[in-house]
């Protein structure tokens, strides 16, 4: 396992947030995570990223505590594209994805040749090279969140931890975006609300429910009509998509 969670309990006052959490992810994996609002899902990413302690149990990269690294080491490794991620100022997309090279300078440090050459790849990979002079404030939705994925590759990470990064997003979009992340054959977990989507894109999926785990597993084995009643309060059928062979979701009136 590349990233694993055992035994997560977090809680706000005396909110619990989650109740003994515990995923696994595989190299090269896409694993979904699943849940009604509220669910929990947003605050598992944050701890999953190192950006904040649970409360009881732990999270390993390749078997080592994120507690027994820095947070600089952990940044390197891991990298997180949050869901609100935007920025007011009005600076050139490349300046966003350098922000990505961060955890890999030294303070004072001037800008080199692999810095350079891990953004100039970034903006390659998610399709935004000709774009890198252009200003913030002209990109559409789904090329600000194409720059901020290029900016979470530009730390050269193993792992991609993202939340919900089609929110806001048309449905041309949407595809695009998520179909990048599955060709980028990093380690990914993503915080997702559209279930059909979930089960096009993602390996193995983790369902969570007010801070438990109910369902973890393939999406064929996941996704069933008695989940999505209990889980997600929906009456729908579920039969194979003639296109991907995956579940597809009808839901019903």
């Amino acid at each position: 396992m590349t990233i694993e969670a055992d035994n997560i309990s977090w809680s706000i006052g005396k909110t619990q947030i989650l109740d003994r959490v515990s995923l696994a992810a595989t190299p090269g994996e896409v694993l979904g995570l699943l849940g009604p609002n509220g669910s929990g899902k947003s605050s598992l990413l944050r701890i999953l990223a190192g950006l904040r302690k649970p409360h009881s149990g732990t999270v390993t990269l390749d078997g080592t505590e994120l507690a027994h690294l820095k947070r600089s080491a952990i940044a390197r490794r891991v990298a997180l594209v949050e869901q609100h991620a935007s920025t007011e100022a009005n600076v050139r997309v490349a300046d966003v994805v350098k922000l990505g090279r961060i955890p890999h300078r030294l303070p004072l440090s001037g800008w080199t040749r692999a810095d350079e050459f891990a953004t100039s790849s970034a903006l390659e990979r998610v399709g935004m090279t000709a774009r890198r002079a252009q200003y913030w404030q002209s990109l559409s939705g789904g090329e600000r969140q194409r720059v901020h994925i290029a900016r979470a590759l530009a730390q050269t990470p193993t792992e991609m931890l993202l939340d919900e990064p089609t929110n806001h997003l048309d449905i041309q979009h949407q595809i695009e975006l998520l179909r990048l992340v599955a060709n980028l054959k990093l380690t990914s977990i993503i915080a997702m609300h559209d279930l059909n989507h979930a089960a096009m894109f993602c390996h193995r999926l983790v369902v969570l429910d007010n801070g438990l785990v109910v369902a973890t597993g393939t999406p064929e084995a996941v996704l069933t009509e008695a989940l999505l009643r209990e889980v997600f309060r929906v009456e729908a059928r579920l039969e194979p998509s003639p296109y991907h062979g995956k579940p597809h979701i009808h839901f019903l009136p």
